[in-house]
């Protein structure tokens, strides 16, 4: 008996299968190229396992449908990867696989690996943001994922310019909201480098640790979570998790008690396996919701 993964984002898929207490008996990761070529090789990832597949939790990149009432639920919607514009995820899974199919953000699954296995774990309010390629935002409130009409986009909050920042944005809807001003193609615009190119003491460290600062601000005054996870490629710099806690202290300037800074504003404590963890945690809560 296993349960199937999918963490499916914009430059690969990673797919995996797991057993009852989420360890890894297999896995494997493809390019994000077009539908048709990287859902035939998930399609035959899983063939392997379909004897004993017992539900897939997958983790998209978005905007997706979640309103299981809608004619498009389970397809990615508006993406600007074109070639994956309406695209019926979940309904070609269930072409090949008779099971049970848990469907949200890749995000979400981040953020519920930490709340089953990582520092959320503890607690019953966690917020995930992964700050990487783009920046996306995930929230659970007593054990259930915040949305309404869709999915939050929170990495699309506006924040307040740095005075020292001259860089107009990157974002091709907004172009100077959080993910225009601090995702990783914004750094690599300033700079000319990729992020974990830049100097440690690059003064762009500054300006990027002052807008996810504003995010962490903005989202407990909204949320009052009970840890803030930040994860993505941007947060592997280890100079910027320590730049943003004491923004943040600033920024916020003893208006409201929150816990202890170190154990408020963290990283993975899975790490890259985040996205992966909640798949299979989802996979294997849908299947006992099925049952």
């Amino acid at each position: 008996m296993v349960y199937g993964a999918i963490e499916a984002g914009g430059t690969k898929f990673v797919c995996a299968v797991g057993d009852e207490d989420f360890n890894l008996l297999a896995k494997a990761s493809f390019p994000t190229t077009t539908p048709a070529e990287t859902m035939q090789l998930v399609i035959e990832f899983f063939t392997q396992y379909k004897e004993d597949l017992q539900s897939i939790g997958v983790g998209s990149f978005g905007p997706i449908d979640i309103q299981r009432e809608s004619k498009t639920y389970g397809f990615i919607t508006a993406t600007p990867k074109s070639a994956w514009q309406n695209f019926d995820f979940v309904g070609t899974l269930k072409k090949f696989f008779a099971v049970p199919i848990a469907w949200t953000t890749d995000v979400n699954a981040a953020c519920y690996g930490e709340y089953i296995l990582g520092y959320g774990s503890e607690y019953s309010n966690v917020v995930y943001y992964t700050v990487g390629t783009g920046i996306g935002g995930g929230a659970i409130q007593n054990g259930r994922f915040i949305e309404g009409f869709s999915h939050p986009e929170m990495g699309h909050m506006l924040v307040r310019r740095h005075q020292k920042d001259h860089f107009s944005g990157s974002c091709p809807f907004h172009q100077d909201c959080l993910e225009g001003l601090a995702a990783g193609p914004a750094i690599e615009k300033r700079t000319g480098k990729k992020g974990q190119e830049v100097a440690e003491k690059d003064p762009v460290w500054e300006i990027v640790a002052s807008y996810i600062a504003q995010c962490a601000y903005n989202t407990t005054l909204m949320l009052s979570p009970d840890v803030i996870i930040f994860g993505g490629g941007v947060m592997k710099q280890t100079q910027l998790k320590m730049k943003v806690q004491e923004k943040f202290l600033e920024l916020l300037n003893d208006y409201v008690s929150i816990p202890k800074i170190a154990d408020y504003i963290v990283t993975p404590k899975l790490g890259d396996h985040a996205g992966i963890t909640g798949c299979l945690a989802l996979a294997k809560e849908v299947k006992q919701h099925s049952a």
